[in-house]
């Protein structure tokens, strides 16, 4: 990630003062949350669940 995408994206998340004071924690913090979510897999069937569906009640 390009230290301009990087910038752009810590100011809208609310972290200017962070970018200010630590612009290294938030460059690593960002290239690994990048990193991270290249591995998350999309499943193939946009309604299935990754989990069971939740039951209020099934287990008491």
């Amino acid at each position: 990630m390009d230290k301009e995408t990087i910038e752009v994206l810590a100011k809208r998340a609310g972290l200017a003062k962070a970018l200010t004071d630590f612009p290294e924690d938030v460059r690593v913090a960002a290239t690994q949350a990048a990193d991270v979510a290249q591995k998350i897999r999309r499943p193939a069937d946009p309604k299935a669940e990754p989990w069971p569906p939740m039951k209020a009640g099934t287990t008491l």
